[in-house]
């Protein structure tokens, strides 16, 4: 496995994100300033400059046409991926943290933070094909979590939208209504903050990540736990293998307390499990601080990893981790 290793940012890594090509990989940071690079050699394209604070989150519509980002600053932007150009800005009373576009990109889910009194909140925004018609609007709300939502991400078929977070609950809400569906239990859930959410590619199922230092497998529409993947270490960063039964886990302790290790004390490795089996089935070493961000190539064959260190390491994985001649 050949790393590439790439440096745009100069803070630590928050999200990464490839498009549905699998040719782009976007990354996110606390340096104010979403890059996109060619997720083949890792070469920079270029930046999205406009926001004033940390982007927690972005994503990529299917085509590739649009981007929208979730700040610290207390916006959520829309950008046009090509040119770098700022499209539109959604304004909120309090940090917006994770961003989904929905399937047909018509729809987007952002989530605001709790701050200076203000309940956390998830907040569908409808997305206008022509920018004349686009609106700051909501049309929908999603309020009463208590503990900053991490995650929102849409469920099959846009009926549903699933959140995750501080409190350490997963929830599935109508979209429509926003009525709460389901919620997970606190036996089979998770026991401490949940970090990080992945979808499958087909959307049946996704994986979440929590400091309780393990990674979850559910089904999308019954939230029934379907595998637990245990690691020994706060799980920052999940995603299931397009291809592959494989999923892929990464993080490490707090950043406060990196500097009092050393690189393999600190165990900054993306783990890889079995998705059936839950076994432990190889790792990649790198980092020199916790993974915030993982990645896998829509293909499948490659993988992206970012780090506390500011680094994004792109890994293309070698023809025997396939076992298959390519």
């Amino acid at each position: 496995m050949r790393p590439i290793l790439m440096k745009g940012h100069e803070r630590p890594l928050t999200f990464l994100k490839y498009n549905r090509d699998g040719d782009l990989l976007f990354s996110c940071a606390k340096d104010h300033t979403p890059t996109v690079w060619f997720a083949d050699n890792g070469d920079r394209l270029g930046t999205y400059r406009g926001h004033n604070g940390a982007v927690w989150s972005c994503d990529v519509s299917r085509h590739s046409t649009r981007l929208i980002t979730g700040s610290a600053d207390q916006t959520a932007k829309l950008w046009d991926v090509k040119t770098g150009r700022e499209l539109f800005t959604f304004r909120f009373d309090a940090p917006a943290r994770s961003v989904d576009f929905a399937i047909g990109d018509h729809l987007a889910v952002i989530t605001t933070d709790s701050f200076m009194g203000n309940m956390p909140t998830a907040q569908v925004k409808r997305i206008a094909d022509d920018l004349q018609d686009q609106t700051d609007e909501s049309a929908l709300v999603i309020s009463g979590i208590t503990g900053r939502i991490n995650r929102a991400v849409w469920g099959p078929g846009n009926r549903t939208i699933i959140t995750a977070g501080e409190d350490a609950t997963i929830r599935i809400w109508d979209s429509e209504t926003g009525k709460l569906l389901k919620e997970s239990g606190k036996e089979e859930g998770h026991q401490k903050a949940i970090s990080s959410l992945s979808k499958s590619a087909d959307w049946s199922h996704f994986l979440t990540g929590s400091l309780d230092k393990s990674a979850k497998l559910w089904d999308a529409r019954t939230l029934t736990l379907i595998k637990t993947y245990v690691t020994e270490r706060p799980v920052n960063a999940v995603d299931i293998s397009p291809t592959l039964d494989h999923v892929v886990i990464g993080g490490g302790q707090d950043a406060m307390n990196v500097t009092m290790t050393d690189r393999r004390a600190g165990k900054f490795e993306a783990k890889f499990f079995h998705k059936i089996l839950q076994e432990e089935i190889g790792g990649v070493k790198g980092h020199f601080g916790p993974i915030n961000a993982l990645a896998f190539n829509p293909d499948g064959r490659s993988f992206s990893s970012g780090g506390e260190d500011g680094y994004v390491r792109l890994h293309h994985f070698d023809p025997e981790y396939f076992n298959i001649k390519m």
